[in-house]
């Protein structure tokens, strides 16, 4: 097709998936500035998740909705639709086919509607892009400049940006946690949103155990929806731990992982936040798909049960008998993994 011209243009971009998800989005986001250096680019999102993206310096307007609270019905998407409608946007870019996004997306007025959609409303777009499922998510979304003809779309992996009042939360946590500039830490995730991805918290307590006895400081991170998780496994330690589960933002989190010399976790949300940091990463999979869902360009070493299990080979699944793909995990696969990316014998 012909090539779209974004640069000097308005240009919505609308995304309200989860956590991980918008996190894969950023490389997205990062390329599109490239290639249209001096638009004016506006993001919609999650309100919950908004940390992802407020200070990225690529974005000059963020707008959310609260998807799941007080905007979860048909009149708030539709006045969220309206209140786009008057900010005159040239191009309307469409990253997932959900159907909350798809709506917004089709009854915003703009001049141009590109990106994808859910089924219902593919015909009020002018450039559809089918989504490749078979490559790694946040190419997947590249994908869409692509097609709109833009040539480079070089990017720097996984981002998320802080300012100096969340550098200074995240300093004043470690100060209340006596964590000075001589400690090692790591890092623990061990929540998941789909149980199936969720590695046995004996098992978290047992490395970490095994680290802090070599005297490394051991954090768990996560978010509220992870504490029963992350108590059981801190009652099962016969060491101390710093539980930082709840307490941080997600901002806070992305900086707050910075500090660690490794972060062992489960595939979930927070694993994308500490990629963006840069961080090393040992990461434990078993049903989800590493080549789609994975750690994106980052320092990482993927660990799973051995033998692979074949169950999950036509797609994950969120619920399963035996838990095989993480039961079959050992506590000295993951031990092995974390000594190699801290360098230690």
């Amino acid at each position: 097709m012909e090539q779209v011209v974004l640069d000097n243009k308005r240009i919505l971009v609308t995304f309200l998936m989860h956590l991980g998800d918008l996190v894969l989005v950023t490389p997205f986001i990062h390329a599109l500035r490239k290639v249209a250096p001096s638009a004016y680019i506006v993001f919609l999102c999650d309100e919950k998740l908004k940390d992802v993206v407020l200070h990225n310096p690529y974005i000059d307007e963020i707008v959310t909705i609260d998807r799941y609270g007080r905007d979860n019905h048909l009149l708030s998407l539709w006045a969220c639709a309206q209140k786009l409608s008057k900010m005159s946007f040239d191009v309307l870019i469409n990253l997932h086919p959900n159907e909350r996004c798809s709506f917004i997306a089709a009854f915003t007025k703009t001049k141009m509607r590109v990106g994808t959609s859910h089924f219902l409303f593919r015909w009020f777009w002018d450039v559809f892009t089918p989504l490749d499922r078979k490559k790694h998510a946040a190419d997947m979304y590249l994908d869409v400049l692509t097609q709109l003809g833009a040539e480079n779309i070089d990017n720097e992996g996984l981002e998320i940006f802080s300012n100096k009042e969340i550098e200074q939360n995240v300093k004043e946590f470690w100060q209340d946690n006596n964590i000075s500039a001589d400690d090692k830490l790591i890092g623990f995730n061990i929540g998941s949103a789909v149980v199936t991805k969720r590695w046995a918290s004996e098992r978290f307590a047992a490395v970490a155990d095994f680290f802090a006895e070599k005297g490394y400081k051991i954090v768990f991170f996560g978010g509220n929806m992870d504490k029963f998780l992350v108590e059981e496994a801190v009652q099962k330690m016969q060491k101390q731990a710093i539980v930082a589960t709840g307490k941080l933002t997600i901002g806070e989190l992305a900086v707050a992982m910075r500090r660690c010399s490794v972060i062992i976790t489960n595939d979930s949300g927070p694993m994308h936040v500490a990629i963006s940091q840069k961080v090393p990463i040992v990461a434990l999979y078993g049903p989800s798909h590493t080549e789609l869902y994975g750690p994106y360009r980052a320092n990482a070493t993927v660990v799973t049960a051995l033998p692979k299990c074949d169950g999950c080979k036509n797609g994950m699944k969120h619920q399963c008998d035996d838990m095989r793909c993480m039961n079959d995990l050992t506590v000295e696969q993951v031990i092995q993994a974390a000594k190699e990316k801290l360098g230690v014998a």
